[in-house]
């Protein structure tokens, strides 16, 4: 079954998480996992969430 959760960002939150998605230094996970969550704190379904990060819709 599917679950719906909602992620809040502050300011510094998001501006941190922004830094590591576009730091192409850092490990691929971490990167991916940093988009997730934005992408995830802009109220987008799993399905969109995962397109957009080149993700599988599971990895979400």
């Amino acid at each position: 079954m599917a679950q719906t959760v909602c992620v809040l960002l502050d300011d510094t939150a998001q501006s941190q998480l922004t830094e590591i998605a576009g730091d192409r230094s850092r490990p691929l996970k971490h990167i991916l996992r940093a988009r997730i969550v934005l992408l995830s704190a802009e109220r987008l379904n799993v399905q969109d969430v995962a397109r957009q990060a080149g993700v599988s819709r599971p990895a979400v």
